[in-house]
């Protein structure tokens, strides 16, 4: 097995060279299975979405964590991200692969966990899916009422942008500029590590971001929710009718809020510990 497994930055099982450990702040680790996050756990079933521009390595380091908790992790990709390079994709696709992965593997009981766009995801997964879902955990997570879409969570300025960068592409994706991405996506990272993270991520269909979604049954549902918020993530700009929290997690209604420290990317890769302890937090019983 490579060495460098456990760096932020063994990126698909292919170890890049140029991809240097970078140092991380030492954070309180679990000892033994006195520790609070082992005391009383029952095992988790989690099922993990990711969102746009990544793929489901995203979750790598806070999957092993889960795992040293001794619970369950699976990550579906989403169409159309990844090493799926057909971006003809829409909410219907995204859902149908969720579903499909769920049921297939026979899943039952699940903490449905979504990121940015899978916050729209497990909303539409959860309509057909409700009576195998234990709880819906959204991490700055778009949530979105009946009838809108994500471009609609963001102030106008950033519409106009979004819109731009998708009409300049040859087959409706969106790119970010590095700089937009450095500033916006990972502002806590120092610049190398910023760079390293850009060069994992790819274009974004652009046609979910736009589609305006028919909700009228996730709303009739009753499933427990949880929201958690990284008090420095920005990826989404905070305004009156824009923004993670309050603005988007209010409309789950009766939710639990779980609150940290991070940013939208950079948190996941070096303090995966960190976001594993919030994703229990957020879905126990």
């Amino acid at each position: 097995m490579n060495p460098n497994l456990n760096n932020p930055y063994y990126y698909h099982q292919n170890w890049h060279n140029e991809y240097q450990p970078y140092p991380i702040q030492q954070e309180y680790h679990l000892n033994d299975k006195t520790d609070f996050f082992y005391r009383q756990h029952a095992q988790l079933i989690f099922v993990l979405v990711h969102g746009s521009w990544v793929d489901p390595f995203f979750w790598h380091g806070i999957t092993r964590e889960l795992q040293k908790m001794g619970h369950i992790v699976h990550t579906p990709q989403l169409p159309g991200h990844g090493t799926d390079k057909d971006k003809n994709v829409n909410h219907e696709i995204l859902t149908k692969q969720v579903v499909h992965y769920i049921t297939s593997n026979k899943l039952n009981n699940i903490i449905l966990v979504g990121h940015n766009l899978g916050g729209t995801v497990i909303q539409k997964v959860a309509e057909q899916l409700h009576d195998r879902i234990k709880r819906l955990v959204f991490w700055n997570a778009f949530v979105l009422n009946d009838g809108e879409s994500l471009v609609d969570q963001y102030p106008a300025q950033a519409q106009k942008f979004l819109l731009g960068l998708a009409q300049q592409s040859t087959d409706n994706t969106i790119k970010l500029p590095f700089q937009y991405f450095r500033d916006v996506f990972v502002n806590l990272a120092d610049l190398q590590t910023a760079q390293q993270i850009y060069s994992a991520t790819t274009p974004e269909p652009a046609t979910p971001l736009f589609e305006k979604l028919d909700l009228k049954t996730f709303y009739q549902l009753s499933i427990p929710r949880s929201f958690i918020n990284l008090q420095e993530d920005t990826a989404v700009p905070a305004g009156e009718n824009s923004g993670w929290y309050p603005y988007m997690a209010s409309k789950l209604g009766v939710y639990r809020f779980i609150q940290g420290s991070g940013d939208h990317m950079s948190t996941a890769k070096l303090y995966s510990r960190r976001i594993a302890q919030l994703i229990i937090s957020a879905s126990r019983d």
